[in-house]
C-alpha cells in the first residue's frame, strides 16, 4: 500500500508517519509533502498512490488548491479540523476526515474503511468536495490564487496578482504577467477560468481574453457602443469588449473603482 503524506508541521507529520506504520505496516511512504506546490509538482511527476494523507491547510494555502490543477484520482484521509458542512462533503467524497490530535483508533478505523471500501477502485471523484470546499466561511466563493505553471524543463509558480491577462491563439490558452510581461501557457480554457478567477478583479471582455482590472492602461470609444482597451503589457491583438459584454463590462469597472 503506498501512502503520500501531505502536511506541513514536522511534528505531526513525523506521529502521522509512525502511527500509520503502526496499524498498517505494510505501507510504503512514498512522499511527503508540505506545501500546496510541492504536492502539484508531486503528482505532475509520479504514479498516483493507493491512499493520500492530507492536510487541508497547508504552508503556502488551502490543500484543495491542489484538486483544481491536477487530477486526483486516490482515495483521501483528510487530517485537519474544518466546520460541520464542509465535513460532510469529506464524508460523502473522501475515506475520513480526522480530527487533531489524531487518535492511533480512529486512524485505524480510517485505514480499516479504506481497505474494505476504497482500496482497488479505479478513481475517485471530488468534484462535490471541491464545489463544497470553495465556499469560505461566510459563504463567500474562495477563487483561484495561484497557478503553477510548466516552464520548459522547470514549474513556475503565478500569483493571480502578477497575471495581467489571459488570451487564447491556435488553441492555446496564455498567461501574460504584469511585473516581467512574458507570456505562458497555461492548462486551462477561458471558459474555466472564467469561473476560477475572482470576477471582483477579472473580467471576460470576449471570446479571446480575460484581463485584470489593473492591466487596463486607457480605454477610448469604439463602434456600437463598445470599449477599446489599451493593456499593459502590451499586446498585438486586438482587444475590444465585445457588443453583448460592454453593458456589463461598464458596471464593472464602476465596481472596481478606487
Amino acid at each position: 500500500m503506498k501512502v503520500l503524506l501531505i502536511e506541513d508541521e514536522n511534528a505531526a507529520a513525523r506521529r502521522l508517519e509512525k502511527l500509520l506504520l503502526e496499524v498498517a505496516p505494510e505501507a510504503e511512504i512514498v512522499g511527503r509533502l508540505d506545501s500546496v506546490e510541492a504536492a502539484i509538482g508531486w503528482f505532475q511527476e509520479h504514479p498516483q498512490p493507493d491512499l493520500i494523507l492530507l492536510d487541508i491547510h497547508l504552508a503556502d494555502g488551502a490543500s484543495f488548491e491542489i484538486f483544481q490543477h491536477v487530477k486526483v484520482k486516490s482515495p483521501v484521509i483528510f487530517t485537519t479540523a474544518y466546520d460541520e458542512y464542509a465535513l460532510k462533503a469529506f464524508k460523502v467524497n473522501a475515506v475520513d476526515y480526522l480530527l487533531k490530535p489524531i487518535k492511533v483508533n480512529e486512524l485505524t478505523d480510517a485505514i480499516d474503511k479504506f481497505k474494505r471500501v476504497f482500496q482497488g477502485q479505479a478513481t475517485a471523484d471530488y468534484s462535490g468536495l471541491l464545489n463544497t470546499l470553495r465556499q469560505q466561511e461566510g459563504g463567500q466563493p474562495q477563487y483561484l490564487r495561484r497557478m503553477l505553471i510548466r516552464f520548459s524543463s522547470s514549474f513556475r509558480l503565478v500569483d493571480m496578482n502578477d497575471a495581467a491577462y489571459f488570451y487564447t491563439k491556435d488553441k492555446i490558452t496564455f498567461l501574460v504577467s504584469r511585473s516581467s510581461g512574458k507570456r505562458y501557457p497555461v492548462d486551462y480554457p477561458l471558459d474555466r477560468l472564467e469561473t476560477l478567477l475572482d470576477p471582483a478583479v477579472f473580467f471576460r471582455i470576449n471570446r479571446q481574453f480575460i484581463i485584470h482590472v489593473q492591466a487596463i492602461r486607457e480605454m477610448h470609444p469604439y463602434s456600437k457602443s463598445r470599449v477599446k482597451i489599451d493593456l499593459e503589457p502590451a499586446t498585438d491583438q486586438e482587444t475590444v469588449v465585445s457588443t453583448e459584454r460592454s453593458s456589463e463590462f461598464k458596471k464593472w469597472l464602476v465596481g472596481n473603482e478606487e
